[in-house]
């Protein structure tokens, strides 16, 4: 009986495996013998590591994965820490990407893989335009805009044609700086809505859609209660009515103080270091000069929050709304994130929406009161 060795069966099972997968990656890495390829999925907004491939003779690699019919799949390939390749992968896909240690790849055998390619490119040199503007001598406000308007319409025209493809999920969370999204105008909430219906019709279950589907309806909610914020003439703002910790109801409107900060949060182990670490010291120093603050915890469990409240001593309104995320206050104020605060100054909100730290609310303060 022929007899096989250890590294026979090992690489028989791997073969095998390899064969049980229904979408294949042959890679060629230029100059890349020996070293290591890192296969990473996009998982909404983190990468997810899959497995690292050796290159073999000649910069050859191969790398199989399974993919749901219908789910289609980011996958993006790494040489250390450079990204040297990006595939939009169906189900059956068989592609050849041949690349280099720089990122420089050509992809055949996916029609996806090769739109994504573009947008990647496209998007690559309008921030290396961006930056050149901005490092230029002149003034480069007026240039900035123009480049930023042009880049808009650009993709905008680009996600209306590409409905159907899921490339458009990358291109409405592109960003021109940490601060600014390329799709920042009030209105591109609706653009994303519509363009999510068209690709529910193909990808109905796909992560990405869910989370594009996400996105859009928390772009939707600012537009709403920037609306209903202008409509609501006898307060300036949307009230509150909920029960405080004596279970007694309270009412926004009903708090005086010459500045009250609208607080949503919840009595996680962070929220409630922040409160001590941050709050408490500016209630305590701002209070005697008009400060109030109406806290709404979003905690399902009210027991866990009224044993924060009373543990902590905090001096201010507490209220719970036990709806949790089903509060129509979450939708009202466009709570996309614990914790997040208003300002209500002279009866009207102001929305701060770039104060997030204790320094950012203490400056504001010592501006308003």
């Amino acid at each position: 009986m022929r007899s096989f060795s250890k590294a026979a069966i090992a690489a028989l099972a791997l073969l095998s495996a390899a064969c049980g997968k229904n979408t294949t990656i042959n890679g060629s890495l230029h100059e890349g013998e020996g070293r290591e390829v890192i296969v990473k999925l996009l998982d909404v907004n983190r990468f997810q590591v899959l497995d690292t491939v050796k290159v073999q003779a000649g910069g050859k690699f191969t790398y199989s994965l399974d993919i749901e019919e219908g789910k289609p799949e980011f996958i993006y390939l790494f040489s250390g820490s450079r990204q040297i390749a990006s595939l939009l992968l169906h189900k059956g896909d068989k592609v050849t990407v041949s690349t280099d240690t720089l990122g420089v790849y050509s992809v055949e055998g996916s029609e996806e893989s090769t739109r994504l390619q573009k947008v990647e490119s496209d998007y690559n040199a309008f921030i290396k335009d961006m930056n050149a503007i901005l490092n230029s001598q002149e003034q480069p406000d007026a240039a900035l805009s123009r480049r930023y308007v042009a880049y808009y319409r650009d993709r905008l025209a680009y996600v209306m044609e590409n409905s159907k493809s899921l490339t458009v999920v990358p291109v409405f969370f592109q960003q021109v700086n940490p601060t600014l999204a390329v799709f920042d105008q009030k209105t591109d909430g609706l653009v994303m809505s519509k363009v999510c219906d068209s690709l529910k019709t193909v990808y109905p279950e796909s992560r990405y859609v869910k989370a594009l589907e996400k996105e859009a309806q928390r772009r939707l909610d600012l537009m709403d209660i920037e609306q209903r914020l202008q409509d609501a003439n006898e307060v300036g703002y949307l009230d509150i009515t909920l029960p405080g910790i004596d279970g007694k109801p309270v009412t926004l409107s009903e708090v005086a103080s010459k500045v009250t900060m609208l607080y949503f949060w919840a009595s996680t182990n962070e929220q409630k270091m922040f409160n001590l670490d941050a709050l408490v010291p500016l209630y305590e120093e701002f209070h005697p000069k008009g400060f109030e603050m109406y806290a709404v915890s979003l905690d399902s469990d009210k027991s866990a929050w009224a044993a924060a409240v009373k543990n902590q001593q905090l001096p201010w309104v507490n209220v719970c709304d036990t709806r949790g995320a089903a509060s129509p206050y979450v939708a009202s104020y466009g709570i996309g994130s614990l914790p997040m605060l208003w300002f209500i100054v002279d009866g009207s909100i102001d929305p701060q929406t770039g104060i997030a730290t204790a320094a950012d609310i203490r400056q504001y303060l010592q501006k308003n009161l």
